[in-house]
């Protein structure tokens, strides 16, 4: 036995194997973790530490977080298992320098494996009863005759026990064997072949043939990585019972190279021989083949979910960074048939003001729908409603045409994705907000306000009920709920909020604050008023000096007594945000004017930069923001596609050229709204004439897109568009 060294993982150690893993520099990589370690948000990092971190972005600083746990966790595992190990008193030098040179999680509990406590085995007790000298014999003799006979003892009285003993121990420490595992995991993800067959009595299960694809199917492990969104519908078809899944692998190398390698160049003679390879083979069958085929398959789904959760985490992020409809009368109008549509009318400022329900549409009789067309056409007129913003659920399209016929030309619609707004409209945060409204009506209003913020709006709910990503009631809850709070982070940050508008759900989500600091800030607003000034925030109940260093930058006081509050520039930088002004000869009062905005960009960066004693990057930041005061972050990203027109699936042709909304982006292509009640697809080979890895690349939720029609199939809903012009399209 070895004695045990344990050494701890310093801070430095740590930070280079970090910055080796993701290709950073050491220096920025431990600045950023100490910040991390410190107590400081990534929004924050991102934003306000850009000299230290040198300019890291927020996907980077969260790598580094990310990575630095799992370098960490690996660290804390060997440190059990060498542990475990020498309790046993079975630590050697080499398998102590193993594991501590082990890259992996795998790699460890392959080495531990054969000194893991595990339930009583044959192999255990065949060695109780004195057969490991005899097992180490033939494989260290495999050239002599072996001995059965001198291992006959009461507890084995014949030499079929001793045999059958003998192979339970060779079987076994073949099977544990860390090399052959490697060995075949290696070569089965560079050779195996993923193979789906109908499982019997399956289709009885799939009468929609939703898994037909998958009834004789199947493809190389190592190209799976480029379709990995095949993995998650394979695995879903085999939990429904519909499919049968393997993965083939030619054996007989696997014997081969296992027989090779316990041979170690000796002559072995035919009994030995036979007992070595049914020990292989039931070690192989029993042992080796199913572990690391249930391993593969599951780094397969692993990896699909991550790949899913990240196209989920940016699509949400699109979906929540549309740009706001502001300054406009919105009327959301949530349809239906037989309860009728619930209508709200909401003010420029998201006020809800009204609230009425028609029934434009059967089975209510024609009196009740011509008193539909005009209690709607007053309510426009009354309020003087500048858009419609129309759920797309239950009656969409019916209601569509309503409002087409029944608007004044000078009024626009435009179709919005209500997915969620029944999940938010029977919340208790709908409840509270509203308590004297049917859940209906609420949905309504939820409508109506995604389209003036949907940023504001959709934060109310919980981000996988918005209808964007792929399987995702199949993919890992935590790792979703992470990607989820981290892309909300990232989205609400980066647009700031309106510290005297914002709700309590808005304010949970901006760095360094929780729901409790959240609620006192709404709570103190009520009590004492507006805020006029960052600094009152420092009054609200509990909310400390950290955070208010992490959140008060990316709240707002839009009306407030200090122009610089209404910026995105932080407290900590306001002297030598006024230095700056009054260096370039600018008064609070001539921002955001030609003259003010060509002196501050005349600026030369470097020197002012010294003067003032800051950063390059923080100058540059404070520049943009005093040119922009209350900027928002998605002035630059595409709107609502406003109508004033309806298509119907029968209108269209192949070849026709239209335009639409992409609801939704999947691994093999977009989803695109083009108001006929059913999306359309964009196959990932369509949307552009080059090569596309990820659709990602071309398009993203939210996008008004040119797109042309190349099949309709009236009777299964299905529409197939290209972005590519049809004259374009090669071979």
């Amino acid at each position: 036995m070895t004695e045990l060294v344990l050494t701890a993982l310093s801070q430095t150690d740590l930070a280079a194997r970090v910055a080796a893993d993701l290709g950073l520099h050491q220096k920025q990589t431990q600045a950023t973790l100490t910040l991390l370690n410190d107590g400081a948000t990534v929004p924050f990092i991102a934003r306000y530490r850009k000299e230290i971190t040198s300019d890291l972005d927020e996907v980077q600083i969260r790598a580094i977080q990310t990575t630095a746990k799992k370098v960490q966790d690996l660290t804390d595992r060997k440190h059990a298992v060498l542990k475990a190990i020498a309790d046993q008193q079975k630590l050697t030098s080499e398998l102590q320098t193993a594991i501590n040179a082990a890259l992996t999680l795998q790699a460890v509990e392959d080495l531990y494996l054969p000194f893991k406590q595990k339930r009583r085995t044959k192999a255990m007790i065949a060695r109780e009863n004195g057969l490991q000298p005899l097992a180490d014999q033939v494989l260290a003799h495999l050239d002599q005759q072996i001995p059965y006979r001198d291992f006959v003892t009461d507890a084995l009285p014949t030499t079929a026990d001793v045999q059958a003993g003998l192979h339970e121990i060779l079987a076994e420490e073949i099977g544990e064997n860390a090399i052959f595992r490697q060995w075949l995991r290696t070569r089965m993800q560079q050779d195996g072949i993923l193979t789906v067959t109908l499982k019997r009595g399956g289709q009885a299960k799939d009468p929609q043939e939703v898994y037909g694809q998958y009834y004789a199917y199947s493809e190389p492990i190592k190209t799976l990585n480029a379709n990995q969104f095949r993995i998650l519908a394979v695995n879903r078809g085999e939990k429904d019972g519909v499919l049968s899944v393997k993965i083939d692998f030619a054996e007989a190398r696997m014997m081969h190279f296992i027989q090779t390698t316990l041979q170690q160049g000796q002559t072995a003679n035919e009994d030995s021989l036979v007992v070595l390879r049914a020990a292989i083979a039931d070690a192989y069958k029993r042992f080796i083949q199913p572990a690391v085929e249930r391993e593969i398959r599951q780094t397969l789904t692993q990896g699909a979910q991550a790949q899913a959760i990240q196209v989920f985490g940016e699509n949400l992020y699109h979906l929540l960074m549309q740009a706001p409809l502001t300054g406009q009368i919105v009327m959301g109008f949530d349809p239906g048939f037989r309860t009728g549509a619930k209508l709200a009318i909401i003010d420029a400022h998201g006020k809800f003001l009204k609230k009425q329900v028609i029934y434009p549409h059967k089975p209510a009789n024609a009196q009740q729908r011509a008193a539909a067309a005009e209690i709607f056409k007053a309510l426009v007129a009354e309020y003087d409603v500048q858009l419609v913003a129309i759920g797309n659920g239950t009656a969409s399209r019916e209601s569509e045409e309503f409002v087409a016929a029944n608007l004044p030309k000078n009024v626009k619609y435009t179709i919005v994705n209500e997915a969620g707004a029944s999940v938010y409209s029977a919340s208790d945060a709908a409840r509270q907000e509203f308590p004297d409204l049917q859940v209906e009506e609420r949905s309504a209003i939820s409508i109506g306000r995604r389209i003036q913020d949907p940023l504001a709006e959709l934060i109310k709910i919980d981000p996988k009920s918005v209808g964007v990503g792929q399987y995702q009631h199949d993919l890992n809850t935590k790792a979703l709920d992470e990607q989820v709070d981290a892309v909300v982070e990232t989205a609400v940050n980066q647009v700031g909020v309106n510290l005297n508008t914002a709700s309590v759900a808005l304010l949970t989500h901006i760095a360094g604050l929780n729901q409790t600091l959240a609620q006192n800030i709404v709570a103190f607003r009520e009590t004492n008023g507006e805020f006029t000034a960052r600094e009152q925030l420092k009054k609200v109940p509990r909310l400390g000096p950290k955070a208010y260093e992490q959140a008060a930058g990316f709240l707002r006081i839009v009306s407030g007594g200090n122009v610089l509050d209404n910026t995105d520039i932080h407290p900590e930088s306001y002297t030598a945000a006024k230095s700056l002004l009054t260096l370039a000869d600018i008064s609070p009062t001539e921002l955001t004017t030609p003259a003010a905005n060509q002196r501050l960009q005349a600026l030369d960066h470097i020197a002012t930069a010294e003067k003032l004693g800051i950063g390059e990057q923080t100058l540059h930041d404070i520049v943009m923001s005093l040119q922009k005061p209350g900027r928002d972050g998605r002035s630059h990203m595409v709107g609502a596609l406003l109508k004033s027109d309806v298509l119907h699936i029968e209108d269209l042709k192949p070849g026709m050229k239209l335009q639409g909304t992409v609801r939704n982006v999947v691994d093999f292509g977009a989803f695109v709204d083009l108001g006929v009640k059913h999306d359309g697809l964009v196959h990932i080979s369509r949307l552009a004439k080059r090569r596309v890895k990820t659709p990602s690349e071309i398009v993203a939720v939210g996008d008004i897109v040119d797109v042309w029609v190349v099949t309709i199939d009236a009777k299964r809903q299905r529409i197939g568009l290209t972005m590519v012009q049809p004259e374009e399209t090669t071979a």
